[in-house]
């Protein structure tokens, strides 16, 4: 896989550099996929797995214990997950796209096949999958829905 981190990439992570709690390890998985975070980006004890394709722009802002999944990690049909092999192969994969000067809150999770437009805001603890938010939005819950 790929990891491309952008200049003035901000990574917080552990109990004495996270203030709100929950807090995990930073960690990035990149396995056979490509993780770009451009410039300006800052994050706080984020978990990032990429197995195909996550880019997160210029100035996005992630809040502590989110994480984003690019990939289901295990196949749906119930025969592949008797086999380990089978089952990565047969997960499902997706791209996440964050879009420029973005937040995302606190605790939310982030899956495949989401787009997540310029300026958006996700509410904290919230669950986006599948979805394409456009700029400017606000979405919050779980799932996550459009406030505004």
């Amino acid at each position: 896989g790929i990891i491309r981190l952008g200049r003035n990439v901000s990574i917080n992570s552990g109990d004495k550099f996270n203030i709100i709690g929950r807090n995990q390890t930073t960690s990035f998985i990149v396995h056979g996929g490509s993780l770009i975070v451009k410039d300006n980006v800052g994050m706080s004890s984020v978990v990032i797995v990429c197995r195909n394709n996550i880019i997160i722009d210029d100035y996005v802002l992630i809040g502590g214990g989110t994480v984003i999944y690019d990939t289901d990690f295990h196949s749906l049909d119930a025969n592949d997950r008797k086999h380990p092999q089978l089952d990565r192969e047969n997960a499902k994969k997706g791209s996440v796209l964050i879009g420029r000067e973005s937040f995302i809150g606190a605790n939310s999770t982030i899956l495949k096949n989401t787009t997540i437009g310029s300026s958006a805001i996700i509410g904290a603890c919230s669950v986006v999958s599948g979805k394409q938010i456009e700029e400017r939005e606000i979405w919050a819950g779980n799932p996550a829905i459009r406030l505004s």
